[in-house]
């Protein structure tokens, strides 16, 4: 083989392997917050469900177009008139008796007939208005989509943000079990001295099997959070997947006052369009009621050929077949319905007010929905810098009180309770932590700031 023709099916080859390994879903991801909303918004069930109701709302809209424009059908009849009917003839038309009758039959036993129909439709009222409903049927197909990313989007962040805090809970848990064990320890061989008394080793015990639980039940949320993440990707349960940011970086990276400055736009609010796309649609189903009303008007055009026989000779190069067309219009108008289009109208604009009036209460809800994300993150930032400064003090109580215990100055219920309380303060921190990336996750949802549109 020559060498040419070697290296061209080389290249061929690694480029085939190239592309098959592209196309192969990944045995294991390693993703940071924003690939994980990247990969998310291409993969999640419900957004992937949401592109296809944006792709069958455009078929939708060429179907109920294809309706006001020129339509060809074809029709090929066939028939074999196994017993053809009898007419009696007065005999004395061919010299028989006056009076008699003779049997005869008209027309050949076999005939075939093929038609071919334009129509085309030439003034309807109601495809006119099918016509603006499909376009708002799209807006509101498109709306919905945006509406399904921003919820992927923020469940996304709120799952990797509560498989860190997991990830954290289990290290900082396990670095308290860690500190606890070895105080336990030199407690238990001072007491074996005869230098401590026995409810001190007891009390460390009582601690030390309180963060056991804990730690088991922290490794336990961490995997329902980690399936709960792979969920919202729409990656396999069974795939494992690694988290490269940490939670205080994503904290930092969250903190933005600038983001309650935002001004609510109602306009760019997706709660909005969708309940703007709601009105327009009960305004068109009033609109269509009044078209019913109006002439429509049709008009078609017909050519067909027929051949017929005694015997099924219709494939015959001499066959003779004979054409026939045939051109019209139909104009149809409605004159009167006992009253029943003036009852749909009247149903249809009631349905309409109904819809302006939900329109109205769904701004009101937006605003307060946006004022108490607002406060919520707000609250969220505080709480955090106050949790942070809390945690320091419960850090430097604690060791206070482990050197005063150790120098026997304080009780063991003291240290007890100086632990417990900088495991309350450390959960706290870590929640803090994980409100301040929620929060803001939700205020941007109501205010788009991401802005998704998808516009076709």
């Amino acid at each position: 083989m020559p060498l040419k023709i070697k290296i061209t099916l080389l290249l061929f080859g690694l480029a085939f392997a190239k592309a098959y390994s592209q196309e192969t879903t990944p045995s294991s991801y390693s993703l940071s917050l924003e690939q994980a909303i990247e990969h998310g918004l291409e993969n999640n069930y419900q957004s992937i469900n949401a592109k296809r109701d944006v792709a069958k709302a455009l078929k939708q809209k060429w179907e109920t177009t294809a309706t006001g424009l020129p339509q060809i059908n074809g029709a090929i009849d066939y028939q074999n008139q196994l017993k053809q009917p009898v007419t009696p003839l007065p005999a004395e038309l061919a010299g028989g008796t006056p009076g008699t009758f003779i049997p005869v039959v008209f027309g050949p036993r076999q005939n075939m007939t093929l038609t071919a129909t334009l129509t085309q439709l030439i003034f309807d009222g109601s495809y006119i208005v099918a016509l603006e409903a499909s376009k708002t049927f799209l807006d509101f197909s498109e709306n919905a989509n945006n509406k399904t990313k921003l919820e992927v989007r923020k469940g996304i962040i709120n799952a990797y943000g509560g498989v860190l805090l997991t990830e954290e809970n289990i290290d900082i848990i396990t670095k308290n079990r860690n500190t606890l064990e070895k105080n336990l320890n030199e407690t238990t061989k001072i007491f074996e001295n005869g230098l401590a008394e026995e409810e001190d080793v007891e009390q460390l015990q009582i601690t030390l099997s309180q963060l056991d639980n804990q730690l088991n039940s922290a490794k336990r949320q961490r995997e329902i959070a980690l399936d709960m993440l792979k969920l919202a990707l729409g990656i396999e349960l069974s795939t494992p997947v690694t988290l490269t940011d940490d939670l205080e970086a994503l904290t930092m990276r969250n903190i933005d006052p600038s983001v309650t400055e935002e001004s609510l736009e109602m306009d760019k609010s997706v709660d909005y369009q969708i309940a703007y796309n709601y009105t327009q649609q009960r305004r068109l189903e009033h609109k269509l009621e009044l078209a019913k009303g109006l002439p429509t008007v049709s008009g078609f055009i017909n050519y067909g050929t027929q051949s017929f026989d005694s015997d099924f000779s219709f494939f015959n190069s001499n066959q003779p077949w004979y054409q026939q067309s045939v051109a019209g219009v139909s104009i149809n108008v409605p004159i009167f319905s006992s009253f029943g289009r003036k009852a749909a109208q009247d149903r249809t604009k009631i349905a309409w007010d109904q819809a302006e009036t939900d329109l109205q209460r769904t701004m009101e809800e937006i605003r307060l929905n946006y004022a108490t994300a607002v406060n919520n993150y707000q609250t969220a930032i505080d709480n955090y810098t106050t949790s942070k400064d809390n945690l320091a003090l419960a850090e430097r109580i604690e060791n206070k009180n482990t050197i005063k215990f150790r120098e026997g100055i304080a009780t063991s219920f003291d240290l007890r309770q100086a632990q417990t309380q900088l495991y309350s303060t450390q959960a706290e921190y870590l929640n803090s932590m994980y409100q301040v990336i929620t929060e803001k996750a939700n205020l941007e949802t109501i205010l788009n700031l991401p802005n998704y549109t998808t516009k076709n």
